[in-house]
């Protein structure tokens, strides 16, 4: 039982990355989710969405822009990534029905234990009773795919909202790297945006952490950025 009060205690802000915003989210095909999720702090909104597609295409930007969105509004949000359980509890997922965003990521990662698939059938049930809050649930593959032993827990999430996210374009990536890189106070040239599309990790997470790299040396060596010098980082980060 002390281990179950130790992770329940556990901050559920931890995992949030201070960068996710609704702002800088780019990709044009996924514009209805993020309209969808920016109405959360209206009350025209519906409160239960399941987002899901391939790895890198903004489930968990979005989940996390919508909590940083809520606590902007003055209001309680967690952001748990179910990907973290095997560390955490079910009993973690208690209490959360009082907050206004609720973000589950990673679903994938709990389908099939029954005890997590209760915790987050029951909290769903307490959210849509208590008529307030938002539940977002994301996952790689569609509800009918994950292998849910709860078949109750599928049909709720298929209730409310449900989309399929697509990977952004090369332009909507290049555009992204550079409000990133303008909001950290530097600036990334067009040929360096699109150098790094080509010689680096397509996936956004890894081109973004590649940026903040970036910025760092620039910075402790006076350096703009340039194809040359950027090179010469990306071979130091690969070695």
């Amino acid at each position: 039982m002390a281990e179950s009060r130790t992770v329940k205690q556990l901050p559920l802000g931890m995992w949030l990355r201070p960068g996710a915003s609704f702002d800088n989210y780019h990709a044009d095909a996924n514009s209805e989710a993020l309209a969808a999720l920016r109405q959360g702090g209206t009350g025209n909104m519906e409160r239960f969405a399941f987002l899901w597609g391939a790895q890198a295409v903004g489930k968990t930007h979005l989940l996390q822009a919508a909590c940083h969105a809520a606590t902007g509004r003055g209001e309680g949000s967690a952001y748990l990534p179910l990907r973290e359980a095997p560390r955490l509890a079910p009993e973690m997922l208690e209490g959360l029905d009082t907050l206004a965003v609720v973000a589950l990521d990673d679903l994938d990662a709990v389908a099939g234990q029954r005890a997590w698939e209760i915790a987050v059938f029951d909290l769903y049930n307490r959210i849509r009773d208590q008529g307030s809050g938002m539940l977002l649930v994301a996952a790689r593959r569609p509800l009918a795919e994950l292998g849910l032993g709860l078949p109750d827990l599928q049909s709720r999430l298929s209730w409310g909202l449900v989309y399929q996210l697509q990977a952004m374009t090369d332009d909507e990536k290049r555009q992204a790297l550079q409000q990133r890189a303008d909001s950290r106070g530097f600036e990334l040239p067009d040929e360096v945006a699109g150098y790094l599309l080509r010689h680096y990790q397509r996936q956004t997470g890894a081109l973004f952490e590649l940026l903040e790299r970036l910025d760092q040396v620039s910075l402790a060596e006076q350096r703009r950025l340039t194809v040359p010098f950027v090179k010469q980082v990306i071979e130091s980060v690969q070695e």
